[in-house]
């Protein structure tokens, strides 16, 4: 982007695409070359593994049609990526796999009687074909099937950027002219040097390595296309004339549908009868089994294990969880992690060095044994060897694995950098409240001011008003309580919110009402109260009416089923763990000793819990913060990673880099061994494309490696990185 161009945060906009055609990272450092070149736009990156374009840009000078037609004239295909057309875009990069095979299987009939020939010459008969026949089989590859190498080669080097199908080109293109001219030789000797099935073997090598790329790039890799499967194709729907079968795409919102056993829940809705166990493990991370009935919520997706269900479609497609879930995978997968610059680099200069190194081991070969047939192999075999694909697609596989299992667990991150910072997480700082409990906390007891004018159920009755107006869990237990009371409910107006500490409104008839903690209500706590060990433990939340204190109540939260086994796997990672939390010392306090915690602060705002996640990273700390309320959202931005409970406050969900589908702890500690896990495959993967290459290219240079092994080899090496990968989708745990 130019220094000079300025752009509108309200003009900004992002968009993604499919790219179809990539062979190499060189082809998508080719597309990201030439649309960062373009005026309005900010930022451009393409992910090989996922063949995915991200970009934001100025919609004021550029629309999605503009970036379709520069991407265009690189010479690939973009297809843009919205929610209406998930599934098209779905099917459109699941797909291209097959397209290839016809090509392949012709191109490997043709190699047969080549292969029959050099398992000849390994046993010492000679079952190769009359030289005329070799060059014309070969002649049939290297002029007809093998033009989509050239293509390539000659789109990428217009674009400024050499991909690897310039050495496959470079390579086959001279041993095929080589042996050509020393087939029409009328030197006695000369049809010794003729090396067709060289030529054909690497163009078949090659193809093949591509083909089984694509096909577990886009089958295995891709968890999009799992997903889609979790969608009924067709559904039970109640019409005029009774139940009926419909396809999905007719089902709209407000139809009753039903599902039996065995079968899936086609939309996000509600249960107007029956009753039945659901699995929503793809999507929350939970393993147990949730029994569904009349008024609850069903999730799309969702499989009946038992019972049937008839439900009212609320939400469709893309509206659903399932849909969003979909949407926020497809563009997490399709980022770049920051480890993966190291390649990218690399990969800008890989081929032009590869090529220099090619004609080197040419002249050096030729000037040490003067000896052309030798020079000529061994050059062409450092060209065919190198391989920039498995540089390119080292970090991205791993990363779109370990998110697509990351999501498996119910864990949604934001994009590839947020899990590999989640790999270098030193400290994890804990809200308490809805994060270490089960954030549903109960009044226990409750206190009135021997000077108040208003009852016990009167006083639940105004706060009960005030707290219709915040979704924080304490203010719940009071509504929670005024309802099990059947108090009639109040109106409140005029309110104003200090976050984490209180609100107050005006309710008619009685004045203003402030409800918060101690200090918010100007209120010290009674002696006798305090030496209560219920008033000791429980958050306090009082009641002040025009600026008098009229009472109290001690809400407590137990903590999660499973919070103390994720704290001890947390521990178990030697990972330092520290709770920050707005309420009261004693009751932190309590819950850090059940927990083996020792590092623990109270009666935080969120001023001060942002403070001390800076301080922490001062120290050299990498923190990962873990909150659920509005209070946590200036924590959980100041954090190097983030994760928000899902349904907590929006504006927590939005500043954080992972969402925790299941609101457990237990989701934390996954995400960060999986984390681990990811980057240390993604670090395998690297250390085995460098010493591939590293040690590949000497070895052809020196005549180890003939130029059929060397493109045996390339072919394999991105196969072996996408496998070694494909590794984290089983691997277990910790």
């Amino acid at each position: 982007m130019d220094e000079n161009q300025h752009t509108n945060a309200n003009t900004t906009a992002t968009a993604r695409f499919a790219i179809e055609g990539m062979d190499c990272q060189a082809c998508a450092n080719r597309i990201e070359k030439v649309l960062r070149r373009q005026q309005g736009i900010i930022a451009a990156d393409v992910n090989f593994a996922s063949d995915e374009l991200q970009t934001r840009f100025d919609s004021n000078l550029l629309s999605t049609n503009d970036i379709v037609q520069t991407v265009a004239k690189t010479g690939f295909k973009a297809i843009p990526a919205s929610s209406a057309n998930i599934e098209a875009l779905a099917d459109a990069q699941s797909g291209e796999h097959t397209r290839i095979s016809w090509r392949l299987a012709i191109i490997w009939l043709i190699a047969i009687p080549f292969i029959i020939g050099m398992l000849g010459m390994l046993l010492g008969q000679q079952w190769m074909l009359p030289p005329l026949w070799q060059f014309i089989l070969a002649s049939i590859i290297q002029l007809g099937f093998a033009w989509p190498f050239y293509n390539s080669a000659i789109k990428s080097l217009q674009g400024g950027v050499a991909n690897m199908d310039v050495l496959v080109s470079l390579g086959t293109i001279a041993i095929w002219l080589y042996s050509s001219v020393m087939l029409f030789n009328q030197h006695n000797h000369a049809h010794q040097y003729i090396y067709f099935e060289a030529s054909v073997m690497v163009i078949a090598f090659v193809s093949l390595g591509k083909y089984l790329e694509q096909r577990t790039k886009k089958q295995s890799l891709n968890s999009m296309s799992m997903l889609l499967q979790l969608t009924p194709k067709m559904v039970r729907k109640q019409t005029a004339d009774g139940w009926q079968e419909v396809p999905l795409s007719q089902i709209q919102t407000g139809d009753i549908l039903q599902t039996s056993a065995g079968n899936r829940i086609a939309a996000d809705g509600i249960v107007s009868s029956g009753q039945a166990w659901c699995d929503e493990s793809y999507l929350t991370g939970e393993s147990k089994p949730l029994l569904k009935q009349t008024g609850d919520k069903v999730l799309a997706g969702a499989l009946l294990s038992n019972g049937s269900l008839t439900y009212q479609a609320q939400t469709l497609g893309s509206q659903t969880l399932l849909g969003d879930m979909m949407q926020a995978l497809a563009q997490a997968q399709g980022s770049k992690a920051p480890i993966a610059r190291l390649a990218d680099k690399v990969s800008m200069v890989f081929v032009p060095t590869v090529v220099a190194i090619a004609i080197l081991t040419f002249i050096l070969n030729y000037w040490l044994s003067s000896d052309f047939n030798q020079a000529i192999t061994r050059g062409v075999a450092v060209l065919v060897i190198a391989c920039p694909c498995a540089l390119g697609l080292a970090t991205p596989a791993a990363m779109m694995v370990g998110m697509g299992r990351s999501a498996r667990y119910g864990v949604w991150f934001k994009d590839a950098a947020s899990l590999e910072r989640s790999s270098q997480v030193t400290t994890v700082v804990l809200d308490k409240t809805g994060t270490l409990t089960n954030g549903k906390p109960q009044i226990v007891a409750q206190w009135c001011a021997p000077d108040s004018n208003f009852n016990s159920q009167k006083i639940l009755q105004l706060a009960a008003a005030v707290e219709q107006l915040t979704t924080h869990p304490l203010a719940q237990a009071i509504i929670q309580a005024a309802q099990q009371q059947q108090l009639p409910a109040l109106t409140a107006s005029n309110s104003h919110s200090d976050i984490g500490q209180g609100t107050q409104a005006q309710v008619a008839g009685y004045g203003n009402i402030k409800v918060g903690n101690p200090a918010y209500c100007g209120f010290s706590i009674p002696q006798e109260l305090m030496e209560q060990e219920i008033w000791q433990i429980a958050s306090i939340v009082v009641v002040a009416i025009n600026e008098k204190i009229a009472g109290a109540f001690a809400i407590a939260d137990a903590l999660k089923e499973d919070t103390i086994s994720a704290i001890q796997r947390l521990q178990q990672q030697h990972i330092d763990i520290q709770i920050m939390s707005g309420d009261q010392h004693s009751v932190v306090e309590h819950i850090a000793k059940q927990l083996g915690i020792s590092h623990y602060q109270a009666q935080m705002n969120p001023r001060a819990k942002a403070e001390a996640v800076h301080l922490l990273m001062q120290q050299g700390k990498v923190v990962a913060m873990v909150g659920d309320g509005i209070n946590d959202a200036p924590a959980l931005a100041a954090a190097d990673v983030s994760f928000a409970m899902y349904g907590g406050a929006d504006i927590a969900t939005n500043t954080a880099s992972a969402t925790l589908m299941r609101h457990s702890i237990t989701q934390v500690a996954d995400a960060l061994a999986l984390a681990h896990a990811t980057v240390r495959v993604v670090k395998q993967n690297l250390f085995f494309a460098f010493f591939y290459n590293i040690l590949g290219i000497p070895l052809a240079a020196i005549g180890w490696l003939s130029p059929v092994i060397a493109g045996a080899a390339m072919a394999m090496s991105s196969i072996s990185v996408l496998l070694n990968a494909l590794r984290l989708r089983t691997s277990k745990l910790n």
